[in-house]
């Protein structure tokens, strides 16, 4: 495994291991380092990255705010992505998937132009006016529900280096192997508290109770959080 991955031994290749997005983030908390915690800011991917990012942030006494990214899906099927978006107009395609599904031009560019749009939306409803924080001087922490391919992932760290973030570290609660050496490569510190290999893998295996996060219930939690935070 890369050095610069923090996992938990203890909970190497098990599943089942969290309750819910929450108790996940309050096992992640304590394993980032006092640097990463003195200066962080904790930038929650929406929707699933969300309830990991608040409960992180009531944990370490962080900021928190949201990068908005979203996979670019198959027309056929909604749960799969063949690239991203992300905040800032990065767009990345995953060119061999597109040439094994036969996806066309015209495909891709619906795809694109209906992600950004998506992006777009969620960047106003989530964000609306603020500016995105300055990340020179901060280590900007990508929070998400766990890694499965990376690739979205990999686009959100992308955008923010294009930000000028200086260091980007990601916590996830659980991620493939092979997904967590690949984003490892891209930033400076991973932490994730249950890594595991195989041929198959799914996030939602690691938590016994497991629902999709829908918009108002992120919009509600990052409402709660700036109250909270005045």
């Amino acid at each position: 495994m890369e050095s610069n991955i923090i996992d938990l031994p203890d909970l190497r290749n098990k599943t089942g291991v969290f309750q819910d997005r929450d108790h996940a983030g309050k096992i992640l908390a304590p394993m980032l380092a006092i640097k990463d915690k003195q200066a962080g800011i904790i930038l929650a991917v929406p929707a699933g990255g969300v309830p990991v990012g608040v409960a992180l942030a009531e944990r370490t006494g962080l900021d928190l705010d949201v990068a908005v990214v979203s996979k670019i899906t198959l027309p056929w099927n909604t749960e799969a992505g063949y690239g991203a978006v992300a905040f800032d107009g990065t767009v990345e395609l995953n060119k061999d998937l597109v040439r094994r599904v036969n996806l066309t031009a015209e495909d891709v560019k619906k795809g694109i132009e209906d992600t950004k749009a998506k992006v777009a939306r969620r960047v106003a409803k989530l964000r609306g006016r603020r500016p995105f924080p300055d990340l020179g001087n901060r280590t900007a922490i990508l929070v998400d529900d766990g890694l499965a391919s990376g690739f979205t992932m990999r686009v959100a760290v992308e955008a923010l280096r294009s930000s000028g973030a200086g260091r980007i570290v990601v916590a996830v609660p659980t991620a493939h192997r092979v997904s967590a050496e690949m984003i490892a490569h891209e930033v400076e510190m991973l932490y994730c508290a249950n890594i595991r290999g195989g041929f198959s893998f799914a996030v939602a295996r690691a938590y016994r109770s497991w629902s999709d996060v829908a918009e108002e219930d992120v919009v509600e939690l990052l409402e709660e959080f700036r109250t909270r935070d005045l």
